[in-house]
């Protein structure tokens, strides 16, 4: 059992479906660690499919027509900078075997990193200082970067793996500045963009149970390249991965999925556009569950042509537009990770951001053995190769291919949470039943 409710039974007779009045959750270390295992397997799975279609359909459909469900499993079309992907060359989930290592990208390798500094620095808050000099030891810059060919019939290049607001915030860090003055307007012109929303997520596993005190630890990571939308939509992300743990196992995956989303969109500014584009797609679904791709054009004409509730769209990497489409791959796949992942992966826009962040929540829901049934893949990688894009980390596995594998680093993981725990939930940890407790009054 995952955790148990500390109230009488009679009173839990007499609260509604995911009431959150108890004192305290009771979790188990053990089962936390594998549901971890299953959040880095899923993203991975998630990421590497998902980039097959990134920025294929952009919003353009006179000369990039969207894609639909007829097309899964066809051949791949040119992105919007004409290239293919190396690594597929069909639109279909995309494995790593037993003997491979995932490859990191960006929607995995920054969580990595605060993961491993949080670690390294034996502390449950990272420091502006300990972000900046992060960043600059273990992310290239845009000239020491070393050559890399990202398509088949690209030229090599230097290549450091960071676009859009990462890079430039990036680029201050290495003229001296902290954060969280490397996402103002005044700098990074960028702020407005989705880099946020994946490269925090994490935040919210390493507080159970706990999404006031996951934005907390998440704020200056958010906040080194977001502002206003952009760091509301990575609070939102963040928020659903902390409550993920409140979800009654019991109930199926569908029923927890729109509870997830509807306690995090309550930490929505109630003014901001993300709140008006969430329940715009919430009352979509509502009144359309089977037209996935009818609630995508849907928000296509409204948000970027009509640029209704206030959003002016300006890239196809904008926080917002990318938050409208993870949405409806998230209230369409109900909680089921292949047809989840399937609509992510086609709904357009940089479509293995949503399909990387809703791999990990699904896969922590799962666990890894549950990410591995549910795709029939029981001998699927568990290595991950962090210098494929990141420098300067130990080779935690020199006899594996990569540097590190996922049961490692849930168990570093489940090491900043024993310090978080402590120090931030003011809970405890019961040794003897390996399990935290973790206060829910506060």
């Amino acid at each position: 059992m995952r955790y148990r409710q500390a109230l009488p039974l009679l009173l839990l007779t007499c609260l509604p479906l995911f009431a959150v009045a108890e004192p305290a959750l009771q979790v188990s270390r053990a089962d936390y660690a594998l549901r971890l295992q299953g959040f880095w397997l899923g993203q991975n799975i998630g990421n590497w499919t998902g980039l097959i279609t990134e920025m294929d359909t952009v919003g353009s459909p006179e000369t990039l027509p969207f894609y639909t469900d007829d097309d899964w499993g066809t051949r791949d079309r040119r992105s919007l900078w004409g290239e293919f992907v190396p690594h597929a060359k069909r639109i279909a989930f995309y494995f790593e075997p037993l003997g491979t290592p995932w490859g990191a990208d960006d929607d995995t390798d920054l969580e990595y990193m605060y993961a491993f500094l949080l670690d390294q620095h034996a502390t449950s808050r990272l420091s502006a200082t300990q972000i900046r000099d992060g960043w600059l030891k273990h992310i290239y810059s845009e000239t020491d970067a070393p050559l890399f060919k990202k398509f088949p019939d690209s030229k090599a290049a230097p290549e450091n793996f960071l676009w859009v607001s990462n890079e430039r915030a990036r680029q201050l860090m290495a003229d001296g500045m902290l954060p969280p003055q490397t996402s103002d307007a005044a700098h990074n012109a960028m702020n407005s963009m989705i880099d946020a929303q994946l490269t925090t997520e994490i935040f919210g596993l390493l507080s159970p149970g706990r999404p006031d005190v996951a934005e907390q630890l998440a704020y200056l990571p958010i906040r080194t390249t977001a502002q206003g939308e952009a760091e509301w939509i990575a609070q939102f992300y963040v928020a659903m991965h902390s409550f993920a743990i409140r979800a009654d196992p019991n109930s199926p995956l569908s029923d927890q999925s729109l509870w997830l989303a509807e306690q995090a969109s309550q930490r929505l500014p109630e003014t901001s556009i993300a709140a008006k584009m969430y329940h715009f797609i919430k009352t979509y679904h509502t009144a359309h569950p089977d037209s996935w791709e009818a609630a995508r054009d849907a928000i296509y004409v409204r948000y970027q042509i009509e640029g209704k509730d206030g959003y002016k769209y300006q890239e196809p990497f904008d926080a917002l537009i990318n938050f409208a489409a993870s949405l409806i791959s998230w209230f369409y796949g109900q909680g089921d990770i292949q047809r989840t992942l399937q609509i992510a992966t086609l709904v357009g826009w940089d479509s293995d951001n949503p399909s990387a962040t809703w791999g990990g929540l699904l896969g922590f829901l799962l666990g890894i053995e549950g990410v591995k049934a549910a795709f029939n893949q029981p001998a699927i990688s568990t290595t991950y190769w962090i210098h494929r894009t990141r420098r300067n980390f130990p080779d935690n596995t020199p006899n594996e291919p990569g540097e590190d594998n996922f049961a490692l680093m849930a168990a570093r993981d489940i090491k900043t949470i024993d310090r978080i725990v402590v120090n931030e939930l003011a809970g405890s940890i019961d040794h003897r039943a390996n399990q935290w407790i973790i206060p829910l009054s506060q």
